[in-house]
Parts: structure tokens; C-alpha cells; sequence
């Protein structure tokens, strides 16, 4: 009988610490360097391989099958669907199989090639994760090299050099680059996306990484948007006469981005416009507040995390992919704290005393995930009537 032939390995990730993974090589030809974390979603691939919150990262994703149901220009999240997201890399376990989904337009292998995404599969995703777990998210290099030859001392060298996620500001680079306007509203079976109908609130939304159901959401409820990049100034946001500004979910290390967001953010406070932050605008809320965010061990990133809410006792399933946390020790007295995650305690929710502010730490638009956050869109629109009406 003949031996089980055994494939020659077209990729490698390569870990700071020097581990050395090999596998099948899948989309974009070449190599990137990035932060290895671990994504626990059993759906919604393409949403999170299209999140701006993922940009400097090589995600690993738990679930087995990946790509299976191919893809679609409709489960984008970049607001420009021609501009990447900024994800480094996708560490899969098993291979590609063939679309079998009758919403797919194109094979998985085929989309990640023209989104300039490497992949690497036939991974042991358990014992990576296993190990980001125990010791933390590390630095590594992804490559793809079809001819299966690579310059491991090279790799190895530019995986130990990099200098990781601490201290970057990756909100500059996935931001928008002009002002827009949006009133795309949410999908609904056999009609697709809609469009906004009425207005009732003006808001002006920063782009730190935005996803495009956050917009959706927003304009599902009766928000005229208008998106700002990142470096708008306070100047910019209130010439636009908002009755409330939103926060967007962003990449990058907080603090870095907050060196420049905090101050204006700050400004909005001052001048009373209630406020509404998720994920990274969550973070520079709190910096802007006075608090101080800290690099966590491994992360959340997923779509199954549990988060209490405090101001009403509930428990909500939550869509999450963050890095970094505010922590909730260092904030001043009239910040409350209303969201705290079941998982590890960790802060995911605040709101100030005195201010019709208020922010969270996960994804409340769940793209992908559950639709147990939603309501949080309507606790700003409220609170924008209400301001309005004192």
C-alpha cells in the first residue's frame, strides 16, 4: 500500500518567542507581521476579517470551518468596500471547502487574495490558543510562499523586532479620509438594505474604525449621520450643529489614539452634546474622563461573551474584540461604572453622573454576534430627546 502522502507546507506563522507552525498557505501571496489573537465565533468570518478593530492583527479563529459558506459583498464592514481593514492575517484549522451557501459570490480563497489577506490552515487552533491563553497574545509573522521556501532566520528576526500593539495608533490608518453622510438602514429578508425614511436626531458619528452596521443601527433609528475622521476637531464636530456624537470601535492602543481624540472628546463633554462611545471610543471616553486603560493578557474576541448590565440587572450576550480596557479603579467619582464582564470582571461599560454621556466596551451593532445590545441605540436616541426637551 502507498504511504499517505504529506503536504509540503506553503505557510508558516512564526511566533517572537521562535515557535514555528507550518501549513497550507491560502490567499494573499507573501508576508505580514502582526499581533496573534483568538476569535471565538462560530459565524461571521467575513464581518470580522472586515472590522477596522482588527487592523495589526493575525486572528485565529477557534471554529474549525471557516469559508465554508463562502462570501459576499453584503457582510462588509469597512465603509469602503474597496479599502482593506487593516487584519494581517487568518490561522485556520481546517482547508477551504467549497461555497454552500446560495448568498456566496465568491470562494473564500479567492476574496482574502483580493482583500490582501494571508491565510495559513491545517493549524492545531487548539494548542494556539491554548497557549495565547497561558501566556499572552505574541508578536509573529505569517507567510505564504507557494513554492513552500522561506528565509526562517529572516522571519524569525522581524517576528522578535516588532514592537507590537502598545503605543500604536492604528485609528489613523483605517479612519475615513473625508466627510460623509450615511442613511443605509438594516437588512431585512427579501428586501435588503433599506433607507432612512424620517430624522429625528442629528449625530455626528467619529470614525476610529467604524463598521457599517453601526451606521445602519443608527440610521434604523431616525439618526442623520455624518461621519468625521478620526482628527476631527471640535471645531469640525460642532460646526455640524449635532444633537449627539458617536464614538466608533477602532484598532490600536488607546492611549496613543486618545493623545490626540481625548482633548476634543473632552470638548463634546464640555459643551454638554450627549455622547455615546463603543469599543476604542469607549477608551478614549475614559482617558478623556481622567481614566487610564491597561493591555490585557489575551483579549476578548468573540461573540458569545457574557456582560451584566448593571443599571438593570440583565445579562446580555455580547459581540466583543478588544485589547485593551479602561480601568474602571481609575476613574473619577462622577463616572459610573454600569457593564462589567461575566468572563473576568473587567470593565465594559460606564456613564457619567452628571452628563448624558455614556459608553460600552463591546460591539452593540453585532456584526457578527447577538442582538442582545441593540437597545443601547435606543438609550442614546432617548437620550438625545430628552436633552433636547430639558
Amino acid at each position: 500500500m502507498a504511504a499517505w502522502p504529506e503536504k509540503k507546507p506553503t505557510a508558516l506563522l512564526v511566533l517572537d518567542d521562535g515557535t514555528e507552525i507550518a501549513g497550507t498557505g491560502l490567499g494573499a501571496e507573501g508576508s505580514a507581521v502582526g499581533e496573534v489573537c483568538f476569535n471565538t465565533a462560530m459565524t461571521g468570518y467575513q464581518e470580522i476579517l472586515t472590522d477596522p478593530s482588527y487592523a495589526g492583527q493575525i486572528i485565529t479563529f477557534t471554529f474549525p470551518h471557516i469559508g465554508n459558506v463562502g462570501t459576499n459583498d453584503d457582510d462588509m464592514e469597512t465603509v469602503n468596500l474597496a479599502a482593506t481593514s487593516g487584519v494581517r492575517g487568518c490561522v485556520l484549522k481546517t482547508d477551504v471547502t467549497e461555497p454552500s451557501s446560495y448568498r456566496a459570490t465568491r470562494h473564500f480563497d479567492a476574496w482574502l487574495k483580493s482583500r490582501g489577506i494571508i491565510g495559513i490552515s491545517g493549524v492545531d487552533t487548539r494548542a494556539l490558543t491554548t497557549r495565547i491563553r497561558e501566556q499572552g497574545m505574541p508578536n509573529a509573522v505569517i507567510v505564504h510562499n507557494p513554492d513552500g521556501v522561506f528565509d526562517r532566520a529572516a522571519i524569525q528576526a522581524e517576528a522578535k523586532a516588532w514592537p507590537g500593539l502598545v503605543g500604536m495608533d492604528l485609528a489613523a490608518e483605517v479612519t475615513t479620509r473625508q466627510t460623509y453622510g450615511w442613511d443605509q438602514t438594516t437588512w431585512a429578508w427579501g428586501t435588503g438594505y433599506g433607507t432612512r425614511t424620517d430624522t429625528k436626531h442629528r449625530v455626528v458619528a467619529i470614525d476610529y474604525g467604524i463598521k457599517r452596521n453601526i451606521l445602519r443601527l443608527l440610521a434604523d433609528h431616525g439618526c442623520q449621520v455624518t461621519v468625521l475622521p478620526a482628527t476631527a476637531t471640535l471645531d469640525d464636530i460642532r460646526g455640524h450643529e449635532p444633537d449627539g456624537v458617536f464614538l466608533s470601535n477602532g484598532p490600536g492602543d488607546p492611549a496613543a489614539t486618545g493623545e490626540y481624540a481625548a482633548p476634543v472628546v473632552r470638548g463634546i463633554l464640555d459643551a454638554g452634546i450627549p455622547t455615546f462611545g463603543i469599543c476604542l471610543g469607549h477608551q478614549i471616553l475614559g482617558i478623556a474622563l481622567g481614566g487610564r486603560t491597561t493591555k490585557m493578557h489575551q483579549g476578548h474576541h468573540g461573540a458569545n461573551h457574557p456582560v451584566k448590565d448593571l443599571t438593570t440587572g440583565k445579562v446580555e450576550i455580547t459581540s466583543m474584540n478588544h485589547g485593551f480596557a479602561v480601568d474602571s479603579a481609575s476613574l473619577p467619582g462622577n463616572v459610573e461604572e454600569t457593564h462589567v464582564s461575566l468572563f473576568d470582571g473587567s470593565n465594559c461599560g460606564i456613564r457619567m453622573r452628571d452628563r448624558p454621556v455614556f459608553s460600552v466596551q463591546y460591539h452593540p451593532e453585532a456584526s457578527p454576534g447577538p442582538r442582545d445590545s441593540r437597545y443601547l441605540f435606543r438609550r442614546f436616541t432617548d437620550l438625545m430627546s430628552e436633552t433636547e426637551k430639558a
